[in-house]
């Protein structure tokens, strides 16, 4: 059997970049080196040698989160170019990046999400405006960005300058949303056209986070990830249809995972990941585990599908 040249992508200028290269180096282990060639590039250095050597490439593996990574902007150089690659296309990519036009597509299909406000750069008056209008606490973060960096929660508004002003460092606009206290979930979904949710996850921060911040997200033992998470079996079939309403709205392809509050019986939809975290206890292969899917067999799935595109 001939292999596959597998050009994994990890790195990148983001402010999660060592996430990346953490999630690069959990996949380069987990590949099945009989089945796959396997090259490693850095976006950060590396972008001429892509271009370079892209016609031995039959599939890249983009395993970057944030800007210039998740966004879009390396899925068109790979388009350019004839790379397959696993997950999303531009428009996808770049959608589900900016908080706020992924909301106004959710709020289209009729998914329900929390009330919200943009804020622009430095107009501290309209955000304080804001607060009083949505209501404390509020939930501030850069619209364009992941895993929690710059994001904060505001429970009085003397906490509101020091907040934004940390916000604005990795984005020009910042959103304010209403605090929705209930169970997070979140869902991952796998597939092209046939869609298929995989087991909700009940994510839980310990006591000492006030929500799944960054160092929640990736500290060991910081977060109890219980699956299937514990809600009854109407409302985990709800959770999945919307979880795929979600995906279906931005046009994802591939894979992606949602992000849900459920409070009282509603699910508000908090954001949707393109590229979800790709290490063997990351939230996508836990989910995948559960339903039947090692790390390594859910690498073979996502290759696969990109490979299908």
């Amino acid at each position: 059997m001939q292999k596959i040249t597998v050009a994994i992508l990890s790195g990148g200028i983001s402010s999660e970049r060592d996430v990346s290269i953490k999630s690069g180096d959990e996949v380069y282990k987990a590949l099945d080196k009989e089945k796959y060639n396997i090259i490693r590039y850095d976006p950060k250095t590396d972008i001429a040698k892509i271009v370079e050597e892209n016609s031995i490439i039959d599939i890249a593996l983009i395993i970057m989160h944030g800007p210039y990574g998740e966004d879009g902007t390396i899925q068109g150089l790979l388009d350019l170019l004839g790379v397959p690659y696993q997950g999303s296309g531009v428009l996808a990519s770049a959608v589900a990046m900016d908080k706020i036009i992924s909301k106004k597509l959710y709020e289209k299909e009729g998914l329900t999400v929390p009330p919200y406000v943009l804020i622009d750069q430095n107009d501290f008056q309209h955000a304080k405006d804001s607060v009083r209008q949505l209501g404390l606490p509020v939930i501030l973060k850069p619209v364009k960005g992941g895993s929690s960096i710059g994001m904060d929660i505001v429970y009085s508004e003397s906490e509101l300058s020091v907040a934004l002003e940390n916000a604005f460092q990795y984005d020009s606009q910042v959103i304010l949303e209403s605090y929705i206290q209930g169970t997070e979930v979140t869902c991952g979904i796998l597939g092209n056209d046939d869609l298929t949710p995989l087991p909700l996850i009940e994510i839980v921060p310990n006591q000492g986070y006030r929500f799944f911040d960054y160092e929640a997200k990736y500290k060991p033992g910081a977060t109890q990830e219980i699956c299937p998470a514990r809600i009854d079996d109407k409302l985990t079939q709800k959770t999945k249809e919307c979880a795929i309403k979600a995906h279906k709205a931005l046009g994802c392809w591939g894979c992606s995972r949602t992000d849900m509050i459920i409070n009282n019986g509603d699910i508000y939809i908090l954001e949707t990941n393109t590229i979800p975290g790709m290490t063997p206890t990351s939230l996508l292969p836990q989910a995948a585990k559960a339903a039947g899917l090692n790390f390594s067999q859910l690498l073979d799935r996502l290759i696969e599908l990109g490979m299908q595109k």
